[in-house]
């Protein structure tokens, strides 16, 4: 297993770009908001194919989430989807978990991410989005630990922001400034990367330099997203499925927990959102853009014509996949830059 020991020496440079100061929030900032029209026909067959196999499943476990549900499956079908090529992985030990040290083709190490991902708090890891973060790393240009942290229904939303919070003490640890940090994650981890940025500062540590958001999740609330019209419209996921994590959700719940959107954003960093037109997260994107420009914090969304959720993760397939890689790439690079 890899420690921060082990990081810190052969991975991060001697020669570190100068600090850049604590962020300034501008009280007058407004979201910059981009939108990307157009849908191309690989995105169009690819809504329909999930529409009709993974949607009726997700609603049948919203019917009756006492069912046999196979967790692993998502991670167990990640196998077929390596990392790209000219990618380094090395496995990580957290106190409570364990994670993977990821390096694209092109990385650098004058930055790093922590990866958290998607999956609703119950699937989903190392293997599952391997590939995705492969992608997100060479774009990039920097190394990213993902962290497999743990999940429902044996453990709480809680465990899993713990989780996340350890692994950034141990990128501080391996000698990465705050400043050098991105904290980032699709889905459920998207609201992970926000509640771990939010536990950090609430301690009292730094808050990293940059959060990158894709597609997600920013109140278990469900009330409001099957209120909004994308409801109608989302190819993946049903109300019912929703309900039921909510549900589960807070049968686990062990603190007073309060979403990102109705959270204190103050002190929050810079922070980047990606979604489709047509997803049932978009009014959480949209809202959680706003939230942040209220507390005066710097927020780039884009949205995206009519695309699946976390459509990045088709990339493969996705002419649209590909361009919003390179788009992340260019946040990351803009948000935290090296010296080189």
């Amino acid at each position: 297993m890899t420690t921060a020991r082990d990081v810190r020496a052969p991975l991060v440079p001697r020669d570190l770009p100068t600090p850049r100061p604590p962020h300034s929030p501008d009280r007058s900032a407004p979201v910059r908001r981009r939108d990307f029209p157009g849908s191309s026909r690989q995105s169009k067959l690819l809504a329909q194919a999930i529409r009709m196999s993974v949607r009726p499943l997700l609603g049948l476990w919203g019917r009756s989430t006492t069912l046999p549900w196979p967790t692993g499956l998502l991670d167990a079908a990640g196998a077929l989807l390596p990392a790209i090529d000219g990618t380094v992985c090395a496995p990580v030990q957290l106190p409570n978990c364990t994670g993977s040290w990821v390096e694209g083709p092109r990385t650098g190490f004058d930055r790093v991410m922590l990866y958290l991902h998607g999956g609703g708090f119950l699937c989903g890891g190392m293997r599952s989005h391997l590939r995705l973060v492969s992608r997100i790393s060479d774009a990039g240009r920097t190394p990213v630990l993902m962290v497999d942290y743990r999940m429902l229904p044996k453990h709480s939303i809680d465990d899993a922001v713990d989780d996340g919070v350890e692994g950034y003490l141990f990128l501080l640890a391996a000698g990465y400034r705050p400043d050098q940090i991105v904290i980032a994650g699709d889905s459920a981890g998207g609201y992970l990367a926000f509640m771990v940025s939010l536990a950090l500062r609430d301690r009292g540590v730094p808050v990293p330099g940059a959060i990158v958001a894709l597609s997600p999740l920013t109140e278990l609330d469900p009330a409001r997203k099957l209120g909004h019209s994308s409801a109608a419209h989302c190819t993946l996921l049903p109300g019912n499925a929703l309900e039921a994590l909510a549900g589960l959700a807070g049968r686990r719940q062990e603190s007073g927990r309060i979403c990102p959107a109705d959270a204190d954003l103050s002190g929050m960093p810079p922070t980047f959102i990606q979604v489709g037109s047509h997803e049932l997260f978009l009014v959480d994107a949209e809202s959680m853009a706003d939230r942040l420009a209220d507390a005066g914090i710097a927020c780039e969304l884009q949205v995206w014509d009519r695309q699946v959720h976390v459509f990045q993760a088709a990339a493969d397939l996705l002419p649209e996949g590909v361009r919003a890689i390179g788009e992340i790439g260019r946040f990351v690079r803009s948000a935290v830059p090296g010296s080189r």
